[in-house]
């Protein structure tokens, strides 16, 4: 049985705005931590920063920036499809700009409003896309970065108890009431200028090591682990307690 569409222009902004005052009960109600290693590169903090920055997210993880820490100033890569209507209205709703676009279809013209955007915002990008392979870096952030001059801004959100929806898209991740939740943002990547297609593997493989190792951090802490803090970071928290030893 096919799922029902929904194509009403009306009912779908309805339904968007309904679903972001929603996530924003929801996401009130969690114990928050976040933790930046470079707190004036990430947008997810409360004066960001006024240069442009790629904040990295996995696609699973993409309500906790946007319900815990509402990026500022910020614009979002949003598949083309009929369920990226949905998406870009809730974005809408929470001031962030949607640039609609996805690898298979508006590819191009969306790096090219990306490209555009980052003079003036901060582009979130789940960078393993709605259709996965799921936790797995694409060449699209890192061709960006180098052909824009920002830098890469490594990102992950966990959670301590949560609901994973499955379906077509990658399980997205939605904390229970009450959850503790963690933001975990790591050291920004500078990627060289004007790579090429057949140069982006070496930093594409380094941002992937640089997501793997924050959300292994982060899953940890929400398991009660006390986790090290790397020598080469210098976490920034924007809370009471913190499960990162110095």
């Amino acid at each position: 049985m096919e799922a029902v569409k929904i194509r009403n222009r009306t009912l779908i902004r309805w339904l968007a705005r309904g679903a972001a005052a929603l996530f924003r009960g929801l996401f009130a109600t969690f114990r928050k931590q976040l933790l930046f290693a470079a707190p004036e590169y990430s947008p997810l903090i409360v004066e960001p920063p006024k240069t442009g920055t790629l904040v990295c997210l996995w696609h699973d993880g993409i309500l906790g920036p946007i319900f815990c820490a509402r990026p500022r100033n910020s614009a979002a890569l949003v598949s083309q499809h009929t369920d990226g209507s949905i998406v870009a209205d809730i974005l809408d709703a929470v001031d962030i700009r949607p640039i609609r676009g996805s690898s298979s279809k508006g590819g191009a013209a969306a790096v090219r409003q990306m490209l555009s955007a980052v003079d003036e915002y901060h582009v979130v990008i789940a960078t393993d896309g709605p259709r996965g392979p799921r936790r797995v870096v694409k060449d699209g952030i890192v061709y960006l970065a180098s052909h824009s001059g920002r830098p890469i801004v490594p990102t992950v959100f966990a959670a301590a108890w949560a609901w994973r929806p499955r379906g077509r898209w990658t399980d997205l991740v939605i904390p229970l009431p009450f959850s503790r939740v963690t933001i975990l943002s790591g050291t920004p990547i500078n990627v060289p200028p004007d790579l090429t297609p057949s140069q982006l593997g070496p930093w594409r493989d380094r941002l992937q090591a640089a997501m793997d190792d924050l959300q292994s951090r982060a899953d940890r802490m929400m398991l009660g682990e006390t986790v090290e803090n790397p020598t080469h970071l210098d976490w920034v928290q924007t809370s009471q307690e913190s499960q990162l030893a110095a």
